[in-house]
This record gives C-alpha cells, sequence and structure tokens, in this order.
C-alpha cells in the first residue's frame, strides 16, 4: 500500500495579509497625523453648529413676576421658533426667499457654467496677449461682492448706463422680476471667471497628443469638445459648479447692496436671518440658519452622489 507523505507549508505569510497589515498601520499613522487638524476643524466647525442649534431651540418669553413686579424673561426648550418661520405670514416669506434663493442658484450656476467654459476655451488658445487677457478677465471676480453691488446699482439706476444702452426706463432696483435679473447679471458678472479659472487649469492638463490623434481619426472641433476637452475637463468643472453651488445658496450681500432689504422679489433665507438677528429675535434668526444649513447640506450630498461619485471616489481606489 503506497502512502503519501505530504510536506507542512513552510514561507512567509500570504501577500494579501501582509499587504493589508501596511495598509492599517499607514491609517492609523494618518488617522494620528490628522488628529489636531480634524481638532481644530471641530472646534471651529462644529461648535457654532451645536450653538446655533441650541440657540434655535430656545424659546424666550417676559413676563412681569407677580411678587417683584420686575418684567422677567425665561427661556424653555422647544420647536416654537422652528413652527413660527413655516406658519403664517412668516411661513409665505420664508416659502418666498427659499423659491428666490434656489432660482438664483439655477439661474447663476448656468449662466455662469457656460460663460466661463466659454471663457477658459479663449484662455487657453495660443496668442499674442494671452497673459493680459487672462489677468484683465479675472478683475471682476476679484473685486469685493458690496462694491461690485455698489457699481451695478450705479449701471442700473433710472438714468444708468442700462437703460441707455437698451434706451428702455426700467426700474431695475425697485421690487418686480426686474430686480431678480439685475441680481443675476451681476453675479454672472462677478464670479463667471471664477468658474473659467478652475476649467480653464483642467484644460491645461489634457497631453497635446490626445487632441492630433482626434485630428489624425478626422473628427472636427464640434466632436472634439463633446468626447475629447469636456470628458476630460469634467472633474473641474464638477468642482467649479459645486463651490458656486454653495456659495450663491449663502446669497445675502449682493442682493442687500444692489437692491436694498425687504424687497420680496430679491430676498433670500440669509436675508430673512439677518432681519431677525437686527430685531434681536436670535432663536428665529438661529433657526433660519439651520435651516438654510440643512438646505445646502442636501444639496452638496445630492449634487456629489449624484454627478460627482466617480470622482470622488478616486480618491479611495474606485470605492464609493
Amino acid at each position: 500500500m503506497a502512502t503519501t507523505i505530504t510536506a507542512p507549508a513552510t514561507g512567509r505569510p500570504a501577500q494579501g495579509q501582509a499587504g493589508t497589515g501596511r495598509r492599517a498601520g499607514v491609517g492609523r499613522l494618518a488617522a494620528l497625523l490628522l488628529s489636531p487638524t480634524l481638532l481644530v476643524l471641530g472646534l471651529v466647525i462644529g461648535y457654532p453648529i451645536v450653538s446655533a442649534l441650541r440657540l434655535s431651540l430656545q424659546v424666550s418669553s417676559e413676563g412681569i413676576n407677580p411678587e417683584t413686579g420686575v418684567i422677567e424673561r425665561t427661556s424653555r426648550l422647544g420647536l416654537d421658533n422652528y413652527t413660527g418661520i413655516f406658519s403664517g405670514d412668516t411661513g409665505k416669506l420664508f416659502w418666498n426667499s427659499f423659491w428666490n434663493t434656489t432660482t438664483f442658484t439655477i439661474a447663476s450656476v448656468i449662466i455662469e457654467m457656460l460663460i466661463g467654459v466659454a471663457m477658459a476655451l479663449v484662455m487657453n488658445r495660443a496668442f499674442r496677449g494671452r497673459g493680459l487677457v487672462r489677468a484683465s478677465i479675472l478683475v471682476p471676480w476679484a473685486i469685493p461682492t458690496a462694491i461690485s453691488g455698489l457699481l451695478w446699482r450705479w449701471i442700473f439706476q433710472a438714468d444708468g448706463v442700462a437703460n441707455q444702452l437698451l434706451n428702455a426706463n426700467i426700474l431695475w432696483t425697485t421690487e418686480g422680476f426686474q430686480s431678480w435679473v439685475a441680481v443675476v447679471i451681476a453675479d454672472t458678472w462677478k464670479t463667471a471667471p471664477f468658474i473659467g479659472l478652475l476649467v480653464l487649469a483642467g484644460l491645461q492638463i489634457i497631453p497635446a497628443e490626445t487632441y492630433e490623434a482626434a485630428r489624425v481619426d478626422g473628427a472636427d472641433a464640434w466632436k472634439t469638445f463633446w468626447k475629447i476637452t469636456l470628458p476630460l475637463v469634467r472633474p473641474a468643472l464638477v468642482v467649479a459648479v459645486l463651490f458656486r453651488m454653495l456659495d450663491v445658496l449663502r446669497m445675502f450681500d449682493l442682493p442687500f447692496v444692489l437692491i436694498g432689504p425687504h424687497k420680496q422679489s430679491v430676498e433670500t433665507l440669509s436675508m430673512l436671518s439677518w432681519y431677525e438677528v437686527n430685531n434681536l429675535r436670535f432663536g428665529t434668526a438661529a433657526a433660519y440658519a439651520m435651516v438654510l444649513f440643512l438646505y445646502v447640506a442636501v444639496v452638496a450630498f445630492v449634487f456629489v452622489r449624484v454627478l460627482g461619485a466617480d470622482l470622488f471616489g478616486r480618491g479611495t481606489g474606485g470605492r464609493r
């Protein structure tokens, strides 16, 4: 009867186990090195959010103490600040401001994206004076928003440049749809160069050999843009659009300076919060701020999941 003897397995551990151990060690080291930064971010970002949430849940009331006859302020926890901003006339103001905030974001981002991409395509070409064009096109973005609002207020006044060019008598800074249009125009003028700058950075890393191969294959300019330029520049474009969306959702200074306060056609959620702070109703102001914070967070989450999941997932080996 034949007997088969199997030699005991000797050698190093499996390569996969060693690789897993190294990755775990690197992950722990990275967490240790990042912990001071994360702690600072937690204090700078987390503490104000928690404080605003606590303040939004405080309901203050005043009454006369029957024993002392002195007016006393009392506070309790509740959702009265939140229910108050959604009901009655205040609720109408909220939904109007919510609509303005949303439409400002949609219109501004779409127009700025189209103009910004066009700017980037022009600035990416080689021509005489390209450096001067690149520098001058960023001037609107570098101007403070309050100054931009004042400049455009002068342009849109009754006897301003806009009416003279249009040969019309439009009251741009009064209540109405025209004031909404004025804010969109001013915001586009100021921030379209920002998108153009980020897209230009994406265009400059596209290898020239890619375009040469497309020309050899007989691709025209339109097909080259859709099949090569746009897909390769998409990561930069997604980041630019995300930043602009989050910025416009928090819009306050431009409509406030350009049109003025208490104009329902351009009121935003940030402006409602400022009104309440100005009237010393800090609980209601914090409630507006928390609603706006949740709105911005949801929009950012949905945008990343729908449009940027494959882009942001590449940093973790393609896993989402």
